[in-house]
């Protein structure tokens, strides 16, 4: 075997780890590196693991790679990996094709705008990008209104439309895609004439990237940013509506410490018990690892529901007697449903007194060889405490996570302010752009972006903003209603707030109370003034 492509994932399991080390590895090569760093735009805590299996197992060289590394991510992809200062490289973010331009645009206004900009054919095959996968079927609607042969592309579609969706992009039969950050990776269609970002982008690293996939022809190709500071509510929303109640991350710490020295949990469930969504849920349980406090062991689904593509006559008939005698068993151990055939892998290992690896491997050949298809269901993983683990104070813990995703909130904060001063401020957008990734322009300006081409605008310029409307009367007494109904879900200010300001939670979805009017109603408010209300309202 000569390369081997691995998820992050894998490597929190002992199994795969004991036989990465039988194996020589000449090089750990790391894509997406940025993801590392809590500085990056798109940290992803099971990267966090990496650097220690990399020490663990003696893998050297590393590289590291991103396209997207600002200075302080750069540090600290460096710092993890042990990689000298000398060996850090970093080739120029300048692309002198790229014409770049922001466009201050009022909200009820940016329609217009950019149907306009785009019925120029010079500006097609064209990608917009938006923040919402409602805004990107509204867009796409409006623009096929307006003669475009243009179509929505984002997560909630199914993916056999969004798969036609990008193959009808990719031949040139659909000249517009609208759509959210889930259409863009893996993409690299070269004559792609603009980039347009209907709604700010969340991060510079963000809007780095997706200009990225302008002009890879070398040709001139636009990049346009519509910048609206409505756009900042709902991004800074999201921001503060992601750090969980330090009540619920107590919870899930009190659970991690105290389910005995191994065991294994479903994330989904921890999810559901505290009300954490499972990103946050698995940061929480990353950091605990970093603190040597947890170490995982493995990862595995509870159960798999089977599909025969060949009769069972026909698979046993065709092995020796150990392998007929093993399967027979085992099919004999699951549930026979009209389609699937539904094992319960834990189960079926202590009544057949085999081990739990057997049944997989068994399981994998058979779908290998063409005989069955599965589908796994319940995903665990488990984990051994380490040291003293168990007598550690869950409180304190807890609050120490506090304080780290306080951190994360402030820095997701200033991520979003760098935005709006990237898009409100004069000069050359080039220098600006590379300035924040610290590469200083030789020449005095690019001469390629707009301002360099027009002198627009010639001072710093305050990006339109709808006035954000007081609360009323109204207002407050349906907040007070909502209190007074004491939905679970809602049980804390900081939850009935999240609530008010359309953000999804496990414990709301599975109430279904986002089907109710009052979800979202303030998703255009800033979420430090609806907690105001909010709290106003609790103390009454």
């Amino acid at each position: 075997m000569k390369l081997l492509y691995v998820a992050p994932e894998r490597l929190s399991g002992e199994a795969f780890l004991d036989r990465l080390r039988r194996v020589k590895i000449s090089l750990l090569a790391i894509d997406e590196a940025h993801c590392i760093s809590e500085w990056g735009h798109n940290f992803r805590p099971e990267y966090l693991r990496l650097a220690r299996v990399a020490e663990e197992l003696s893998l050297r060289p590393v590289l590291a790679l991103t396209a997207t590394a600002t200075p302080d991510v750069a540090r600290d992809i460096c710092k993890a990996f042990g990689i000298a200062s000398e060996r850090h490289v970093q080739t120029s973010f300048r692309r002198k094709n790229l014409h770049l331009r922001v466009t201050p645009c009022a909200a009820r206004e940016r329609l217009a705008v950019l149907a306009k900009r785009l019925a120029s054919a010079k500006v097609r095959p064209a990608v917009v990008y938006v923040s919402f996968q409602k805004t990107a079927e509204d867009v796409a609607a409006h623009l096929a209104g307006a003669g475009l042969a243009a179509r929505a592309y984002h997560a909630g579609m199914d993916a056999e439309e969004r798969d036609a969706t990008q193959e009808a992009f990719m031949r040139s039969e659909c000249e517009v895609i609208v759509a959210t950050i889930a259409f863009g990776m893996g993409i690299d269609k070269a004559d792609i004439r603009s980039v347009i970002h209907f709604n700010l982008p969340k991060t510079l690293e963000n809007y780095q990237q997706e200009i990225g996939r302008a002009g890879r022809d070398g040709q001139p190709s636009l990049c346009e940013l519509l910048a609206c500071a409505d756009d900042s509510v709902p991004l800074q929303n999201f921001t503060l509506g992601d750090t969980p109640e330090p009540v619920a991350v107590e919870a899930l710490v009190r659970r991690m410490l105290g389910s005995g020295e191994e065991f294994d949990v479903s994330r989904y469930d921890l999810s559901q018990e505290t009300d954490i969504r499972p990103l946050v849920v698995e940061t929480v349980i990353t950091y605990l690892e970093l603190d040597g406090l947890l170490r995982p062991t493995r990862a595995f689904y509870e159960s798999t529901q089977v599909q025969f593509l060949k009769s069972e006559d026909a698979i046993l008939s065709a092995l020796n007697d150990d392998r007929r005698r093993f399967l027979s068993a085992l099919f004999g151990a699951g549930r026979r449903g009209p389609k699937y055939h539904t094992l319960e892998i834990e189960n079926a290992a202590r009544q057949l007194g085999e081990p739990h690896e057997r049944i997989v491997k068994a399981l994998t050949w058979l779908e290998e060889t063409g005989a069955i298809t599965q589908k796994p269901a319940g995903l665990r993983h488990g984990f051994r405490l380490c040291g003293d683990a168990a007598h550690h104070d869950p409180a304190t813990v807890a609050a120490h996570q506090a304080e780290l995703f306080a951190q994360r909130e402030a820095r997701d904060s200033q991520r979003l302010a760098q935005i709006l001063d990237f898009a409100s401020a004069s000069g050359c957008i080039t220098r600006r752009l590379l300035g924040y990734f610290g590469e200083p322009l030789a020449d005095e300006n690019c001469g390629h972006c707009h301002f360099c081409r027009t002198g627009e605008p010639a001072t710093p310029v305050a990006l339109p903003a709808t006035p954000i409307a007081p609360f009323t009367d109204a207002d407050a007494e349906s907040i007070r209603t909502l209190i007074f109904e004491e939905h679970p879900p809602l049980s804390t200010p900081r939850q009935l707030t999240r609530f008010l300001c359309g953000l999804t939670s496990p414990a709301t979805s599975s109430a279904k109370l986002t089907k109710r009017a009052e979800f979202g109603r303030y998703a255009t408010t800033p979420f430090r003034a609806v907690l105001a209300q909010v709290e106003a309202c609790w103390d009454e």
